[in-house]
């Protein structure tokens, strides 16, 4: 069955849209038929090269859409049934789930090395971008990629809940677990961002400071849970220690993986205070830290990977939120578009406008 979807050539290569076809699903896997996916700027790392994914290949991992068809030995989900795409579904018998971390599952990432389906044009392999491939009409996936996807929450929104927001609900209650009444520092304000404030504005934090480079996000800062709202620049770190009393945030949220800012991040923190890095950089940012430092401020520096989350036992808690109204999914969307609209959608990312671009099929 032939299908459209965004394609990736090389690397570096302009996505174009194009018919691809898709296998039947085969034992323990299942069809999916997407009702949106979010443009995360993990896909814009892949396709340039930051991040290493075999091409050509369709990208896209932040998903949500209906089950068409289920292989043999599938008994979790069942068409019809609405699901969440987890681009990073853990084995459960490595080193690390045996651990209870099964956001560093050992296996989580093997299905984006093998090729899934093919370019109709002229029978080209396509591999799976993070093994899911959202940024088509429909996809096919492990099962246990799929997850059912809670009563009550909007099916193209929920398309969020794949990366941007159990990212930023698992920065701020996993990883940096914030604390009611801590002052909390939010790093860049794309999806993620946006999401982790709402996460902080939840856990009961303030202040909320909101760092950005575009002084036109502001009011979309605010409005996801954002007290203060301060431009990046030479003095964030003093900027931040003054709306803090004095002291620095108790919590700082860094969520656009660049050196400088989180070495900006590290410096606005209070004394004894924690620094998460969610965002993803490339192996040319090198933050430097002096020995003195580390001791002297007794910070707690930590990586966050897919908010330290198990999205099967997250999903729930963050859906409740959402039906209650505390958490609003659609805040988070600043465009809708179509498969061509993924390019434009990198293009403002790089200029570091808007929040979330959903595609929306």
């Amino acid at each position: 069955m032939a299908v459209r979807a965004a394609v990736l050539s090389a690397v570096n290569a302009p996505l174009r849209v194009a018919e691809i076809d898709l296998p039947e699903p085969g034992p323990g896997q299942v069809r999916i038929r997407l009702a949106a996916a979010g443009v995360c700027h993990s896909d814009l790392s892949l396709s340039n090269g930051t991040l290493r994914q075999p091409a050509p290949a369709v990208l896209g991992h932040e998903g949500a859409g209906t089950v068409t068809a289920v292989g043999p030995e599938v008994t979790t989900v069942a068409p019809g049934d609405k699901v969440v795409l987890n681009w990073a579904p853990s084995c459960g018998s490595c080193h690390f789930c045996g651990l209870s971390e099964p956001w560093l599952c050992a296996n989580a990432g093997l299905t984006a090395n093998t090729p899934y389906a093919t370019l109709a044009a002229d029978g080209s392999e396509l591999y799976p971008g993070l093994g899911t491939a959202v940024f088509a009409e429909e996809t096919v996936v492990p099962a246990h990629a799929a997850l059912p996807l809670p009563d009550g929450v909007p099916l193209a929104d929920a398309a969020l809940l794949g990366c941007a927001v159990l990212t930023g609900w698992g920065a701020v209650h996993h990883s940096a677990q914030v604390r009611a009444g801590e002052s909390v520092a939010v790093f860049g304000v794309g999806g993620v961002g946006l999401a982790t404030l709402q996460a902080a504005r939840i856990a009961g934090a303030g202040p909320v400071v909101a760092v950005d480079v575009s002084p036109e996000k502001e009011e979309l800062a605010r409005a996801a849970g954002a007290t203060e709202f301060v431009v990046s620049g030479e003095d964030t770190a003093k900027r931040i220690r003054k709306l803090t009393g004095g002291m620095g945030a108790d919590v700082a949220i860094e969520c656009v993986g660049r050196a400088d800012t989180i070495r900006t991040a590290w410096s606005a923190t209070r004394r004894g205070g924690r620094t998460t890095v969610v965002g993803i950089g490339g192996q040319d940012q090198q933050v430097t830290f002096s020995a003195l430092e580390l001791f002297y401020f007794g910070r707690t520096l930590s990586g966050c990977v897919y908010g330290n989350s198990n999205p099967a036992a997250d999903l729930p808690v963050i859906a409740a939120h959402v039906r209650s109204g505390a958490l609003d999914l659609s805040a988070l969307v600043t465009e809708r578009i179509g498969l061509d609209g993924i390019p434009a959608a990198f293009e403002a990312m790089v200029a570091g406008k808007g929040g979330r671009s959903l595609v929306v099929f």
